[in-house]
């Protein structure tokens, strides 16, 4: 006996889209410095991997970039390992976005890490005393 998926769970086009809506194939990364450290090469359905990329230096660069955001989420206070609650309100954030550009909002996601990097090469962080 075959077992029948629902309709949200089928997909006509093959491969892993993120919250089974949003491809990662036409996300590009326009800044060539960035490409180690955003991770979207390896797709994820869910950014819950439950991977422990704390262990060694820089692992962190290999978790999927909307994972980090979600772990991002869950540092304040109250919301300290509510990994879920994380995840259901990136979903939601990434619908809204989605609705109002028309755009894939990981491919928006990666656009606006770029813009928050240092803009040249010898840019100093911080003060001198």
């Amino acid at each position: 006996m075959a077992a029948v998926l629902p309709a949200e769970a089928r997909s006509e086009t093959p491969g892993v889209r993120l919250f089974n809506k949003w491809s990662f194939e036409e996300v590009e990364i326009k800044d060539i410095s960035l490409t180690d450290y955003l991770q979207i090469r390896n797709p994820v359905y869910v950014p819950h991997t439950a991977g422990r990329y704390a262990a060694r230096k820089f692992r962190k660069a290999q978790c999927p970039i909307v994972e980090r955001l979600t772990n991002s989420m869950m540092m304040q206070g109250r919301n300290n390992g509510k990994k879920i609650k994380a995840v259901r309100i990136v979903q939601h954030a990434f619908e809204i976005i989605n609705l109002l550009t028309d755009q894939n909002p990981i491919q928006v996601l990666v656009d606006a890490i770029i813009n928050t990097g240092p803009r040249e090469d010898a840019t100093r962080i911080g003060s001198g005393g």
